[in-house]
């Protein structure tokens, strides 16, 4: 079987993802036949290093065998049932164990599918909280410009990227939009932490003037991903957070793509010392085998839905797959390896061993910034470094380095004109410094004429 067969095939039954599906034209689909650790391999033998997590869910390198492991044992058992007045022990043990590691004070696990379902989640819970305590006028919700929170109606409400809402603002909810606390945007000679600050009196006033009907802030903690990897300093976390506090609002970390790991603590809220409201967990959470998502709550928004059933005060939300027993083991044996393994630790010296790689790269005439946060590195391509004058978007720099990289056994998918890493926990060093040199050479080759 060949490359181009599968393309042919795929091509005329297959509508994929994120794509403008004529662009395939000339750009060919890519059948993989295996993966194993941090590689891809299509079924002509070429190999790719996978970047970028396949979406950013892969932690532990593909066919990992521990997780391997664990699926077949729990095939052999119980592949799904019902949670619905049912449950299984890879749940429980799963909630159990969510229940430790979150920051404190996150004592409830409710399961979906996927990440934009998890935020869903979050948005009922919060304003069917305030509902059952009699706060009706409480029907909005805050969020930051430049964020992302899923594609599904109501994550995209919630999202600031008009890329992806545009087209469906009819089809949208009406929400507040605070600035970003974006470093990017940051004055020079400004630091992350004065710039975060800054932005965060806007976010001050919203929260003073419009508390009485905001169910919820949410946010991306630290890293607004698919905003072009834009990061800030957890003092905006801890400011919101009291913020929260004082004028009686919810707040969402929607930590699907930045948590386990990835910001260099199991949990990006971590570093600003802080617990949500609501916790949004997914990608990571299966080690990127299977989709599940969770989000994880407090006994205090529990407790406004237990009520005798005649009351209607129930949260009636459910997905068919909801703690899926397969996913659940996927999730507990990914676990068990930040468990046995010194995984932040190590990550610590993969992300040193980024910064260094891609040192170079801080004086091309082409690139105003590279930015990282843990395991999360951003470089971000200009037209003009000075003035950050960015290169037209029809221009479609980031594709060339797209392009450049697969040629060169490297998957690497640029948001825009922005390339980024975050690989698999799995990488080495050599690794690294392989991606980066292929990441060199194709942003030379992008941003020349």
């Amino acid at each position: 079987m060949s490359n181009a067969e599968l393309s042919k095939r795929d091509l005329s039954v297959l509508w994929h993802p994120c794509t403008q599906m004529k662009d395939h034209e000339w750009l060919p689909i890519i059948p993989i036949r295996s993966g194993k650790g941090v590689w891809l391999e299509d079924f002509e033998g070429n190999r790719y290093l996978d970047a970028i997590s396949s979406w950013w869910v892969n932690l532990f390198g593909h066919a990992n065998p521990r997780i391997n492991a664990a699926l077949v044992q729990q095939l052999e058992k119980l592949e799904h049932v019902l949670l619905a007045g049912f449950s299984h022990e890879p749940v429980i043990e799963l909630s159990e164990r969510l229940v430790e590691i979150t920051p404190p004070g996150l004592d409830r696990c409710f399961y979906a599918d996927n990440g934009s379902s998890a935020v869903e989640v979050a948005l009922k819970m919060s304003f069917h909280a305030w509902l059952n305590q009699g706060k009706t006028g409480k029907t909005k919700f805050v969020t930051l410009e430049n964020s992302y929170h899923g594609e599904t109606l109501g994550a995209l409400s919630v999202g600031n990227v008009e890329l992806y809402r545009k087209t469906y603002k009819p089809l949208l909810l009406e929400t507040i939009t605070a600035p970003s606390p974006d470093c990017y945007l940051r004055e020079a000679g400004e630091s992350w932490r004065e710039y975060s600050l800054r932005q965060f009196e806007h976010m001050e006033k919203i929260l003073r003037r419009q508390a009485d009907e905001i169910c919820a802030v949410i946010v991306e903690p630290l890293v607004q991903c698919a905003g072009n990897m834009r990061m800030y300093h957890p003092v905006y976390l801890e400011r919101l957070r009291s913020a929260c506090d004082r004028y009686g609002v919810h707040l969402i970390a929607d930590e699907i793509a930045v948590g386990f790991g990835r910001t260099g603590t199991l949990f990006a809220c971590e570093q600003a010392g802080i617990t949500p409201d609501f916790l949004c967990l997914s990608k990571g959470l299966t080690g990127g085998y299977l989709p599940l998502s969770v989000v994880v709550t407090r006994n205090s928004i529990y407790d406004c839905f237990y009520d005798d059933y005649e009351n209607l005060t129930a949260f009636l939300h459910s997905h068919s797959y909801t703690g899926n027993p397969l996913g659940c083991q996927a999730a507990l044996a990914t676990l068990d390896i930040f468990n046995d393994d010194d995984v932040i630790g190590n990550n610590v010296t993969l992300a040193r061993a980024m910064q260094t790689a891609t040192a170079e790269l801080a004086d091309h005439p082409h690139v105003a910034e590279i930015r990282q946060t843990g395991m999360i590195l951003a470089i971000e391509m200009v037209r003009d470094r000075t003035t950050h004058e960015p290169w037209p978007w029809q221009e479609r720099r980031g594709l060339k380095v797209y392009q450049h990289a697969l040629q060169h056994g490297a998957l690497l998918r640029p948001l825009g004109n922005v390339v980024y890493f975050m690989p698999p926990y799995v990488i080495t060093p050599d690794e690294i410094r392989t991606l980066a040199e292929v990441a060199r050479d194709g942003i030379n080759l992008a941003t020349t004429g």
